[in-house]
């Protein structure tokens, strides 16, 4: 986050959160380094830490609570962990079920950030006098000449996670500091930096899959959640050509374990098309069908005054994906998105609720859609 003198005319008390890995680290370190009085505190996300990744391989475990610890002594500030494992679970875990329960594809990571980085941590800070909330996400809060602050991409596109703080409002940024965003450094460098300031998770490797998921096994996960619930699967015609276990076992796109018997009448692969919850039916189809022209997009969010009439922009649908061109308007509460060009795959339940399609701004040309729109449901109903 950009910072003059004028606007931080006095040094932050800085709560940071650290996740035990090298990017909350040295943004810890470089909070403190930039002169405001920062403590740093870790997330206890599961009653049982043991039940969540080992070996440095998610961002929830007994071995990232100790590393995050030592960092802190390192760096000097006071540290605490917190227990948020009965809100983690409420709004992250029991969510993620009942999202695949309902035929969506969830992104945990992101609803981590809104309900429990960015709601829970931030509530909790504020009431106990802090001004704001240190995390080690690449992305910068930008501070207009009225005041207002909006989310911008960092300035490294590589590592850009503004897509996962897209659900975070005006009154939240207020209150965010990311110290990586305003950098043009590579992983490299954050970890060499690291290095060079006696950090020991300099060189550990970054947090992958679920947290949640102790084996990554999604599909057996859910299972155990919900427990099997046969139905069919059929193709475009409505024609039963296999059957499953449980729809939430599904995600639109998905071409691999769709164990279906009889193979496509031209011999190409077929793809997850649709899945419905109401009767328990999974619909594939070619790979042509997936592509899709616009999607109705339900409880936006938005950093900042809402724009007034349609307008051109570049949207990101996928966290990992890149920016597509797009036009969209404002109607009745609801954004109706098209796409310049068809775009494939496109899963409901990608984003929460309340920022179902981020637009970031750029004039771009239009160009006319050729396939289906996909009305995005509401995740409540």
């Amino acid at each position: 986050m950009t910072e003059t003198s004028s606007q931080r005319p006095r040094p932050l008390r800085v709560l940071a959160a650290m996740s035990g890995g090298v990017d909350s680290a040295v943004a810890a370190a470089r909070a403190a380094e930039a002169g405001h009085d920062v403590t740093g505190v870790h997330l206890a996300l599961s009653a049982n830490p043991q039940s969540f990744r080992t070996g440095a391989r998610g961002c929830c475990t007994i071995e990232d609570s100790r590393d995050a610890r030592r960092a802190a002594d390192v760096i000097g500030i006071p540290f605490y962990v917190w227990d948020l494992a009965d809100r983690f679970r409420e709004d992250v875990v029991e969510d993620f079920v009942a999202e695949y329960e309902a035929g969506r594809t969830p992104n945990p990571c992101l609803r981590c950030n809104e309900k429990i980085k960015f709601a829970a941590l931030l509530d909790k800070a504020l009431a106990l006098g802090f001004d704001a909330v240190c995390t080690g996400h690449y992305a910068q809060v930008i501070v207009n000449e009225d005041g207002s602050r909006e989310l911008h991409r960092a300035s490294d596109m590589a590592k850009d996670q503004s897509y996962v703080l897209g659900v975070l409002d005006e009154k939240q940024l207020a209150h965010a500091l990311f110290p990586l965003g305003d950098t043009v450094t590579t992983k490299d460098e954050i970890r060499a930096e690291a290095e060079r300031r006696g950090l020991a998770v300099a060189k550990k490797p970054d947090s992958h899959d679920i947290c949640f998921i102790a084996d990554g096994d999604t599909q057996g996960f859910l299972a155990g959640r919900l427990g099997k619930a046969e139905g069919d699967i059929v193709d475009e015609s409505g024609e039963v050509i296999g059957s499953h276990e449980g729809a939430y076992g599904f995600t639109i796109g998905q071409r691999k374990g769709l164990r279906i018997g009889t193979p496509a009448a031209d011999g190409k692969p077929r793809y997850v098309l649709d899945i419905s919850p109401v009767d328990n039916t999974v619909t594939v189809g070619p790979a042509a069908s997936l592509d899709v022209s616009g999607l109705t997009a339900v409880r936006p969010r938005w950093c900042g005054t809402a724009p007034t009439g349609p307008g051109t922009y570049t949207a990101q649908l996928r966290a990992h994906g890149g920016e597509t061109e797009v036009t969209a308007e404002l109607v009745d509460g609801t954004l109706e998105v098209t796409f310049g060009e068809p775009v494939r795959g496109v899963a409901p339940g990608r984003r929460s609720c309340s920022t179902t399609a981020r637009a970031w701004w750029g004039r771009r040309r239009s160009r006319r859609p050729r396939a289906r729109r996909r009305r995005w449901p509401d995740p409540h109903g």
